[in-house]
């Protein structure tokens, strides 16, 4: 109960995935940063972080030994059931920080299925780690060279060495090619499934050769920041609370909505 009010009732759900990242990573690569970069932040904003969540979608992966991929109903289900268990036990403002590429369609579409019924509780997101260069981003954090980084490239491997050195192994990089064969020839705008296997059929992206603890502790608590100013916002944020719950009690009766 102290640690509900000193959240002001609000809780963080690391979400990562399970999956081959390339030669140089573990399996539970997004679970570890995710993690590490979370548990980072609450330094600095406290709210309840609940254990890492993995049931999350890597359809994309499944030619990959080590790739556990879910079934769609399942994702949304468990991911449903989660959330309510959580704000059951008093969690009504949950954050889910995401760090996994895999998950961003899927926790934004889960997010507009909050609206299906009135809850008593609030969902919001957060991409955690990655999202591509920024400017603000500091020289510590930033990738050796172009074209590095992406999927078990050098950044998260950086990550993974930041905080299990032993997990990480940027001498094996060369082991796999991280290019792209662009295998699709496709107009901007137009998407089909197949495109990642099209283009990363190793399951990797970049070149984690570069990767150093150095660059992944930086790039971490950049991020971490980033997250800690997002906790204080939910946190303070009254607002969409309020909104939810006026958009409920409309949705109960939409003929009365003013036109």
């Amino acid at each position: 109960m102290k640690a509900l009010a000193q959240s002001r009732n609000t809780c963080a759900l690391p979400f990562g995935i399970i999956e081959k990242h390339g030669p140089s990573g573990p399996m539970g690569t997004d679970l570890i940063n995710v993690r590490y970069m979370t548990m980072k932040a609450v330094k600095q904003e406290y709210v309840i972080v609940f254990p890492e969540y993995f049931v999350g979608q890597i359809f994309e992966a499944r030619h990959q030994p080590g790739t556990i991929a879910y079934s769609t109903h399942l994702q949304l289900e468990m991911l449903q059931e989660t959330v309510a268990e959580m704000a059951r036990n008093g969690c009504k403002k949950i954050l889910i920080v995401n760090g996994h590429g895999g998950n961003n369609a899927l926790i934004q579409y889960f997010g507009q299925t909050q609206l299906d019924a009135p809850k008593d509780y609030i969902v919001y997101s957060f991409s955690g780690l990655g999202g591509g260069p920024r400017a603000d981003i500091p020289a510590a954090a930033r990738p050796s060279k172009p074209g590095v980084d992406g999927h078990a490239g050098e950044g998260e491997v950086a990550n993974v060495m930041a905080s299990r050195p032993e997990l990480g192994h940027p001498e094996r990089a060369g082991e796999e090619s991280g290019a792209d064969l662009k295998r699709l020839d496709l107009p901007q705008g137009v998407f089909t499934a197949i495109f990642w296997y099209a283009s990363f059929p190793n399951h990797y992206q970049g070149d984690a050769a570069g990767a150093t603890a150095v660059r992944g502790e930086a790039s971490v608590e950049f991020a971490a920041q980033r997250l800690a100013n997002a906790i204080r916002a939910v946190k303070a944020d009254q607002n969409g609370p309020r909104l939810q719950k006026e958009f409920f009690d409309a949705a109960t009766r939409p003929v009365d909505t003013k036109q």
